[in-house]
């Protein structure tokens, strides 16, 4: 069964969650945006050997800390769509205008798809390309625990913002309606920022995607 811990990094408050299988405890962390240092101290705290970075998508708070801890712990790097290359090439120039001057660009080890899988040790864990808050952004959904780990795509109570280059309101809507809410309404998912919440919740109270 796949577990989890979220741990809020940088001023941005982003939600890195290190993830693992609980019969070998081989584990990634999805969106390494910041504070190395602390993320692989809870990873050892929790007695997860991390094997790989998981990425949703390349904007500064969710990918700035990736190549650092890929280059240090020597971890492949998962993710995202091939659609955010071009964010994943201005990190350096993010880094410097929200005064997170370490955040380096990476390659990929590898880029993801729509209905790819990724697995950690027994679990399995499927992948839907999300395009709408970043052209390459990606979600990872693991239906067994029904826990999907959703990035900017949805927030309780709120969207991604789209006014962002190559952002899209129609698209994101529509990956929310059409990729998310087939999961189920009782898939609880971890937004890149603040509290859980569950997909049924979203689709009953959520004021951008409420009734959808």
């Amino acid at each position: 069964m796949l577990r989890y811990h979220t741990h809020p990094v940088t001023a941005f408050q982003q939600n890195a969650s290190i993830v693992w299988c609980d019969q070998t405890m081989e584990g990634a962390i999805v969106d390494a945006g910041g504070e190395a240092p602390a993320l692989l101290a809870e990873a050892r705290r929790l007695g997860v050997t991390l094997t790989a970075l998981w990425v949703t998508h390349a904007h500064i708070d969710h990918a700035g800390a990736v190549a650092q801890i890929a280059r240090e712990v020597d971890l492949p790097i998962i993710g995202p769509h091939p659609a955010d290359q071009f964010w994943i090439a201005g990190l350096p120039q993010q880094g410097q205008m929200f005064g997170l001057p370490r955040a380096e660009t990476f390659t990929p080890t590898r880029w993801l798809a729509d209905g790819d899988e990724v697995t950690l040790g027994q679990t399995r864990v499927h992948v839907r390309h999300c395009p709408g808050h970043t052209p390459g952004h990606v979600v990872f959904h693991h239906p067994e625990s029904q826990r999907c780990f959703v990035g900017d795509v949805l927030f309780a109570g709120s969207i991604g913002r789209t006014d962002f280059p190559q952002g899209d309101h129609d698209q994101l809507i529509a990956s929310i309606t059409q990729r998310l809410w087939p999961m189920g309404d009782d898939t609880v998912f971890i937004p890149g920022h603040g509290p859980e919440s569950t997909f049924g919740r979203e689709r009953r109270t959520n004021p951008y995607v409420g009734g959808t």
